[in-house]
């Protein structure tokens, strides 16, 4: 599929909450430490330096959520990180971590954690391309403390439909039962009766992933290779249940053969 012009686009949201505790201080999950990366930072590159090479633009929309923005302290569940809603585009894996660091310094932790409206904020690019020629990831980094469970669930029911996978990462010490039911693994996702025409959320906990002081992953491949491996079968199943083919790979280039004039 990506052979034959399929594009993959990726986005990243990250859980800007209270509970995550206060930037400046070191036991805090967005601790700013000028010598290591946070838990944050960790999970954001494991994860995106190899989702990167999928995506052929290399701009990813970073977003966001449960933080007051200035200047009035509004709360945001869907805010741009590089500050610029109408583009909220940040340029490789690095452009992501820059604009997260410039975002922490700028605004309030708070909350509630409502995940609804990112996914809500994908799934409608998904929902404008059906047909094949795009497919979404969505990157949501959290300290898994949910506010909006049954909103939650309502949005991945109906984004079951469209082109679009959810990757969770849960960071932090906290009891992920509700991560774990957003998974689907074992009893597929349902809202008001509904259930997800396919399962399209995948959540790891971070802490199996790093040593005992927090502080190195011990594995970023092996972190990548299981948030990442429900994708592709996700994504065939969407193709397959749309009958979508894939398109043939356009012919290899082969340089144009310039012919010598020899004068006579």
């Amino acid at each position: 599929y990506i052979k034959g012009g399929t594009q993959i686009n990726f986005t990243v949201a990250i859980d800007f909450t209270a509970s995550n505790g206060n930037p400046s201080q070191p036991t805090s999950l967005h601790y700013m430490n000028p010598y290591q990366l946070n838990a944050y930072g960790m999970a954001l590159k494991a994860v995106g330096e190899i989702i990167q090479d999928y995506d052929s633009d290399k701009m990813f929309p970073a977003l966001g959520f449960g933080a007051r923005l200035p200047p009035d302290g509004r709360v945001s569940h869907e805010f741009a990180l590089n500050g610029n809603p109408q583009n909220p585009y940040c340029h490789g894996i690095d452009g992501v971590m820059e604009a997260y660091y410039r975002s922490l310094k700028s605004v309030q932790l708070y909350g509630p954690t409502n995940f609804a409206p990112v996914i809500n904020h994908v799934a409608r690019y998904a929902a404008s391309v059906k047909d094949g020629s795009q497919y979404f990831v969505l990157l949501i980094i959290t300290d898994g403390v949910i506010s909006d469970m049954a909103q939650t669930k309502e949005s991945i029911v109906n984004a079951s439909k469209l082109p679009m996978s959810i990757i969770i990462v849960g960071v932090g010490p906290a009891e992920f039962d509700a991560m774990e039911e957003l998974d689907g693994d074992v009893v597929r996702i349902s809202s008001r009766g509904k259930f997800a025409e396919r399962d399209i959320v995948q959540f790891v906990p971070f802490r199996d992933y790093i040593d005992r002081s927090g502080n190195h992953v011990l594995s970023m491949a092996r972190l990548a290779k299981d948030v990442l491996a429900e994708i592709p079968d996700q994504f065939l199943s969407y193709m397959r249940v749309r009958g979508i083919k894939p398109s043939p790979a356009p012919p290899p280039y082969t340089p144009p053969i310039h012919v010598l004039q020899t004068q006579i």
